[in-house]
């Protein structure tokens, strides 16, 4: 029903055009439903509230998705700046820069994304992998070991703890969080 919820939410759009909610709501079903109006909605709802730390963030999730991350990171940027507590902003420009290789600028954002939103698992890994990446073994297992206490059905942590721990030298751990992942990831397709 993603297409149907799209074409609700651009109708509601167009009878209250000033609010951004309505510009949020309709972003958001276009995103879900892969509706091709979704950049160009982003891209007025910016303009429209260029102050707004969501519209921002929007605009970039969609110039991300759409390979131009250099683009993007400019509105992560604005978005993290008018609200230093929105976490997505942070954990998309973490993400942009681990994907790019650059480890040490990737820390800050991903650890102010999991300390604005502790249960967000998405950037607990993404931090956890910028630390193992970083030879930082201690601090990325202490990370994903908080991240599977707050989502314990959540197949990531432990599959990333499966890695760390063999790294460690530690094989029996790393079997025993290898199968964790591989049981939760079978009961939990989603």
């Amino acid at each position: 029903y993603y297409r149907d919820a799209a074409a609700v939410a651009k109708r509601a759009l167009a009878l209250k055009p000033e609010d951004a909610n309505f510009h949020f709501l309709a972003i958001k079903a276009c995103q879900d439903a892969q509706d091709a109006e979704g950049p160009a909605l982003a891209a007025r709802a910016v303009e429209k509230f260029p102050a707004s730390a969501r519209a921002n963030f929007e605009h970039a999730w969609f110039l991300q998705r759409a390979g131009k991350s250099a683009e993007s990171v400019v509105y992560l940027k604005k978005a993290m700046a008018a609200d230093p507590a929105y976490e997505e902003p942070f954990y998309f420009y973490g993400g942009i820069l681990l994907d790019e290789g650059r480890l040490e600028e990737a820390l800050e954002p991903l650890r102010t994304a999991v300390k604005n939103r502790p249960d967000y698992t998405g950037a607990s890994v993404a931090l956890g992998r910028a630390l193992m990446e970083s030879n930082r073994t201690e601090e990325a297992i202490r990370v994903l070991e908080q991240a599977a206490r707050i989502a314990p059905k959540h197949p990531q942590p432990p599959l990333m703890l499966s890695r760390l721990w063999f790294r460690a030298g530690d094989p029996e751990k790393a079997r025993q969080a290898k199968e964790l992942s591989l049981r939760l990831r079978r009961e939990n397709s989603a």
